[in-house]
């Protein structure tokens, strides 16, 4: 009798690898960010926007720059807003624009998360060397360069 194969592809044994450590890495993520009642999503958009302080940013713009999509960018950016860490605005020349800034709340949280930060993506990632997190962070980059908009800051 044939042994069983665990996979259809190698392709099938490397994505299905991906989401496996994807999973086990967001876990130590999700539960910091939960002591600061903030998602992924939510710190990463605070994140890009302190790099643009003190200008702001499409909210278009800051979709396109998220690390993962965000489909409901409103809504994000509405919870964001109601705890006053980012401040709106519609310019006057295009009312159907709004732009993004971080507000001192969202810089004070940001310098708040620094060294947990630090510390979970060392619980992460500490076991590999730094030639391995280069390599690592290459092929990573490799395998999703085909499906990156050309425009991406991630190419």
């Amino acid at each position: 009798m044939e042994p069983r194969r665990r996979f259809d592809s190698p392709e099938q044994e490397a994505y299905l690898g991906l989401w496996r450590t994807y999973d086990r890495l967001r876990a130590l993520e999700d539960e910091l960010f939960s002591w600061h009642d903030l998602t992924s999503q939510q710190y990463n958009a605070l994140r890009l926007l302190r790099a643009a302080h003190p200008k702001t940013i499409r909210t278009l713009d800051l979709a396109g720059r998220l690390v993962s999509r965000a489909p409901d960018i409103t809504r994000l950016l509405d919870a964001l807003a109601k705890r006053s860490l980012v401040t709106r605005e519609r310019p006057v020349t295009n009312r159907r624009e709004v732009h993004i800034g971080i507000a001192p709340a969202g810089i004070a949280l940001l310098d708040v998360l620094r060294e947990p930060l630090r510390k979970c993506h060392e619980r992460q990632l500490g076991h590999l060397n730094r030639k391995q997190l280069r390599e690592l962070s290459k092929l990573l980059q490799a395998a999703r360069l085909p499906h990156e908009p050309a425009d991406s800051s991630w190419r």
